[in-house]
This record gives structure tokens, C-alpha cells and sequence, in this order.
């Protein structure tokens, strides 16, 4: 496995590219805000002769989804989340509005993911983890195979994700990190959808919100 993190958009927000051996590749959260960002994008593919094959999303707030028109007008591809996320991807335009950012022409969900031991992505085999509390849909990415973790914005170095957004509840947050995230090896690094990377272990003995 592969990964090139993108860190974009004003909000900083980290999208991920991972691909297999095969060159087959999948997209996590693409936020690319800005022609710049969309072109970096797209020149790393064709420059790693990589076959872009999915988009998925941890959640649906602007910050992630910012590329998706691009992601379909270039590659032809619509997002895959969780259905309890439809209502927040839906009202992405309007929140856009809110804060003052471009509005995209968001293409229709590719379909749902639900929680699930596996789910093949660009030969790679991920368990999906139904992680809401941030988000009513949002859910984690879990590679054992090779000890990662994308956790979207439930997760952080040092931090959790905020409740205070429309569907966000703080018990349900923490219900989600103990009972889906801190359970997974020590050893398991974690790719957050913002800051630096972790791992489960430093964030079970010093995440100060834990």
C-alpha cells in the first residue's frame, strides 16, 4: 500500500490517495479547492501511471467534498459514503453559501457503504467502521493488513472531532473512538482528515479529550 496525503483547501483538510501494487487507486475525502490543487491532483496520477478507481468519503462536510465535480468531470467518478450522510452531502451547497466559499455541482452518491469486515478497494481489502458523532454518517477506513486507519475527522493527533455541527453528539463521538478505534492494535497508524499522523497507542495514553 501507498498513500500521498494531500493537505488542501482553507481548512487544511487532508485527502488521501492510496494505491496497490497493481496501480490501482482510490481517493478518501477529496477536498482540492482550488485549479492548483486540482491540477497537483491530477498530474501525480498520470506521473505514477495510477488507475483512479473510487471516491470514498469519511464524511460529507464542504471540506471534503470540495473536489468531487473535478473528480467527476476528470475521471468520471461520483462519491461512495454512508447513507446516514446523505442529508449533510445534500446540504453541502447551502453550507458552502454559509461560508462565503465556492459552490460546486456536486455529483449524485455513487452509492452507500455500510459498517463491514470487508470492503475491497484497488486490491486492497479495508474494514469499514461505523464511527458517527462528528457526523451521523461518518465512518473509518481500517487496512490490517498494513496497520492504517482513516478516520476522518473523528479521530485526531492529540484531539477528536468537534460536535457542534448540525448531527455532531459528543457522547456518541466518544462511544464511537473507544468502542471502534481504541480497540484496534497499538501499533495502528492513523491518517486523520486534519494535522499529522498518530497511532492508537499514543492516542489511548496521552489524547488529553480520551
Amino acid at each position: 500500500m501507498e498513500i500521498h496525503c494531500f493537505t488542501v483547501n482553507p481548512f487544511s483538510e487532508n485527502s488521501y490517495l492510496i494505491w496497490s501494487e497493481s496501480k490501482k487507486a482510490i481517493v478518501i475525502d477529496p477536498g482540492f479547492y482550488t485549479q492548483a490543487e486540482q491540477y497537483a491532483f491530477k498530474e501525480f496520477i498520470l506521473e505514477n501511471g495510477l488507475q483512479l478507481e473510487k471516491v470514498v468519503l469519511t464524511h460529507a462536510h464542504i471540506d471534503h467534498i470540495f473536489g468531487l465535480e473535478f473528480i467527476f468531470k476528470e475521471f468520471g467518478l461520483q462519491p461512495w459514503m454512508n447513507l446516514y450522510e446523505k442529508p449533510v452531502y445534500l446540504a453541502g451547497g447551502q453550507i458552502s453559501q454559509m461560508y462565503g466559499m465556492n459552490v460546486f455541482n456536486y455529483p449524485e452518491p455513487g452509492g452507500w457503504i455500510d459498517e463491514q469486515l470487508e470492503y475491497p478497494l484497488a486490491d486492497l481489502n479495508f474494514e469499514v467502521l461505523f464511527t458517527p458523532g462528528h457526523s451521523p454518517g461518518s465512518i473509518s477506513f481500517y487496512n490490517k493488513e498494513h496497520g492504517v486507519l482513516f478516520s476522518g475527522d473523528v479521530l485526531f493527533e492529540g484531539s477528536i472531532g468537534r460536535t457542534d455541527l448540525p448531527g455532531g453528539d459528543h457522547k456518541t463521538l466518544i462511544s464511537s473512538i473507544q468502542k471502534k478505534l481504541l480497540i484496534l492494535p497499538h501499533s495502528t497508524k492513523v491518517y486523520s482528515g486534519h494535522g499529522g499522523i498518530t497511532t492508537i497507542g499514543q492516542e489511548k495514553m496521552c489524547n488529553p479529550f480520551l
